[in-house]
């Protein structure tokens, strides 16, 4: 007997998506990928190809999609600036259209559907920290509005089909999330410092890094779709998902130089146009609807990370120099099992961060 839900993921062999698709093969779903390759990749979902249950489609969702599912998780769209302002109309018309025809697909089949909305709704706000309840402060006409303003119309068009039409919707308001399979060159904090400090290359920071981000691992907040997704008929969100604990970017920036034990210096450049100053969720939401909370601590998840990126550079170009450092240097150190352990100088440094 076929019992196995068909779950269509857009987006799916994007750096979220790809963990999405796995998470969904081990709860038991047949799991379709729809990704156009624009900022996902083939290497993120290649370890799932041969799996019976997995099937893969290139398609982009401007475009009409007609498959018989029965949840839809819609996170097709560029997340970083470098990639939704290269080509900002093309962003909005994923958002929009994207919306509009995975709504449709939902609205025929009568599947449950999950959009990934973002943080970036409330703009540069005035309410810190962030409720679902603020309506936000949004350049509508700034470079940055093709995302943020993008987004904002995806959930107005979400929950209008949801009283018009009745459509069983979910919407989550991601804020900065990081791990493995982040683009090396996506021009986000976590995976610029990371990638800068490997190469011993300066550490840019736009601003004086009083800005504040709060980090969310791939993995809980891949725990919090699941959980949204599985609620009760009256949760439909907006539910913000990501980490309470808030960092300055000056601080993320002296802990990847020391878990790291990185030469790099650290250099200062001008804020970019509407980049917010603040950024903290509040998950009281998500805690009571959802029994949801991070569980993994910045310091944890910024190893994992920093070990993905290392192998994923040094697999590139063999830097003998990152392998050779003295014992006595703060770094991580590669030990039997392909993992990475911290020298002691390098905890000592990180156990007086805050995590």
């Amino acid at each position: 007997m076929h019992d196995r839900k068909p779950a269509l993921v857009t987006g799916g062999a994007g750096f979220l998506g790809s963990f999405l698709c796995e998470r969904l093969l081990r709860e038991g779903h047949d799991v379709i990928c729809a990704d156009n390759y624009f900022t996902g990749s083939r290497e993120n979902i290649q370890h799932l190809l041969d799996d019976p249950h997995f099937e893969f489609i290139r398609h982009d969702v401007t475009f009409p999609l007609y498959l018989e599912v029965d949840e839809i998780y819609n996170l097709a769209c560029p997340a970083s600036p470098v990639h939704y302002q290269f080509d900002p109309v093309q962003t909005v018309k994923t958002n929009v259209h994207g919306a509009i025809n995975m709504l449709g697909l939902a609205k025929r089949t009568g599947a449950r559907i999950f959009q990934a909305s973002t943080s970036e709704v409330y703009g540069d706000p005035a309410v810190h920290p962030q409720t679902e309840s603020y309506r936000g402060s949004v350049n509508p006409i700034g470079p940055r509005a093709c995302y943020d303003e993008g987004k904002r119309c995806a959930e107005t068009l979400f929950f209008d089909y949801h009283r018009q039409y009745g459509v069983d919707i979910r919407v989550a308001r991601i804020f900065n999330t990081y791990g493995p399979r982040m683009h090396p060159d996506d021009g986000r904090v976590v995976s610029n410092f990371i990638v800068q400090a490997l190469r011993n290359e300066p550490i840019t920071i736009f601003g004086d890094g009083s800005q504040t981000r709060s980090f969310c691992y791939v993995d809980d907040l891949i725990e919090g779709f699941i959980r949204l997704m599985a609620a009760p008929d009256d949760v439909t969100g907006p539910i913000n998902l990501g980490n309470p604990a808030e960092f300055e970017v000056r601080q993320l920036a002296e802990m990847v130089v020391a878990m790291i034990g990185s030469r790099s210096p650290i250099v200062y450049k001008p804020l970019p146009t509407d980049d917010p100053t603040r950024r903290k969720p509040d998950i009281t939401r998500a805690t009571q609807q959802l029994g949801w909370q991070p569980t993994v601590p910045l310091h944890e998840g910024l190893a994992r990370t920093i070990a993905y990126f290392d192998k994923k550079l040094s697999s590139a170009v063999v830097d003998m120099r990152w392998h050779a450092r003295p014992a006595h240097e703060p770094a991580l150190s590669l030990v039997g099992n392909g993992a990475y352990a911290l020298r002691d100088a390098a905890v000592a440094d990180i156990a007086r961060l805050p995590t």
